[in-house]
């Protein structure tokens, strides 16, 4: 049985990736260790409460006597860090935490993998770590890091720490770095359940600029399954880019859901662009592919339609995590664009 701690568990992408181990691979034992911020919420894995092969655990990353406790307590084999602050607008807002966060606290999970001599540790980043594109080209591996917000920029040190402690000290490290996730139990102030939300509401929906920045969109369990199959089968020390072969402006995506909601165009308000706002990003998912066989196995159409058929069925779990500080975020971003 493989015994693997998961940071950042009850977030979004580590929430999907901890109901995809739990229900899928049964032999495995996971150990959730989450800070619980405005974006983490246990009520995304309410129906394993009480699963005998699975232990929450309330506590920061940055607490590296914790994480030693809990790797020596459960025999840990693998980390798995989705521990991450990851929204662009919050790094613009106020930037300290994402340092406090991705970088320290990231630091502070190698320091206690390499005294415990871990299995594996497994770093999931970003594709904005590499930047922007113009109109053409594509990020591979090889592309230089060159982030431009506070959030990437905080990714991509995170990145680099990684691979330092692995040059370093031999640990045995991957990391993945996917393109923009979608799917159940995202926090709606992400492009996608922010527009599902807003519209659900007959609120307008807030357009960053013209609408045409273009981003590649990856299904959140394909990405879970793409996370798993480097942790199983990837050599120590490959980087692996992870993408849905999805690329769509940011108005297709708006414009999809208010068509498939029966919702009015009319509701589209264009906003003050985001400052220093990434036009174009495009991810070169074929390393992956090529050496451990892994494919993205739903369809954008597919996919978002799961997305907002979820969301329209979780109407009071989305109820719940729109209520008190999220307003306050909300009104902060939008009132005056």
């Amino acid at each position: 049985m493989k015994s693997i701690l998961v940071t950042g568990g009850a977030g979004f992408i580590g929430s999907n990736f901890i109901r995809m181990m739990l229900t899928e691979y049964p032999d495995c034992f996971v150990v959730n260790l989450d800070k619980l911020t405005y974006a983490g919420n246990l009520e995304n894995l309410a129906e394993f409460r009480g699963h005998n092969q699975y232990r929450f655990v309330h506590g920061d990353i940055c607490d590296g006597a914790l994480v030693g406790r809990l790797i020596d307590e459960h025999h840990i084999d693998a980390l798995v860090n989705f521990a991450a602050e990851t929204h662009v607008d919050r790094s613009i807002a106020g930037p300290q935490v994402f340092i406090d966060t991705n970088v320290t606290g990231t630091l502070c999970l190698l320091e206690a993998a390499r005294d415990k001599n871990l299995g594996r540790f497994l770093q999931v980043s970003t594709d904005e770590v590499y930047g922007a594109l113009g109109a053409e080209g594509i990020f591979t591996e090889q592309t230089p890091l060159s982030p431009n917000s506070p959030y990437s920029a905080s990714k991509a040190a995170a990145d680099h720490l990684v691979r330092a402690f692995g040059h370093t000290w031999g640990l045995r490290y991957n990391i993945t770095r996917c393109s923009n996730n979608y799917g159940p139990y995202q926090f709606p102030e992400k492009l996608i359940p922010l527009m599902i939300h807003n519209a659900l509401h007959d609120k307008e929906l807030p357009v960053y600029g013209d609408g045409l920045q273009v981003r590649d969109w990856l299904y959140v369990h394909d990405h879970c399954t793409a996370i798993w199959r480097v942790l199983e089968q990837a050599p120590p020390g490959e980087i692996y880019n992870v993408g849905g072969c999805n690329e769509k402006t940011n108005l297709e995506i708006v414009n999809l859901i208010l068509s498939r909601l029966g919702k009015p165009q009319t509701l589209i308000r264009h906003v003050k662009d985001r400052p220093g706002h990434d036009r174009r990003y495009a991810i070169d998912a074929g390393k992956i592919m090529r050496q451990l066989g892994w494919q993205p196995s739903v369809t954008f159409e597919q996919g978002i339609a799961r997305t907002i058929d979820w969301y329209l069925r979780s109407d009071q779990w989305l109820a719940s995590v729109v209520s008190g500080e999220y307003q306050c975020y909300y009104e902060k971003m939008y009132r005056n664009r």
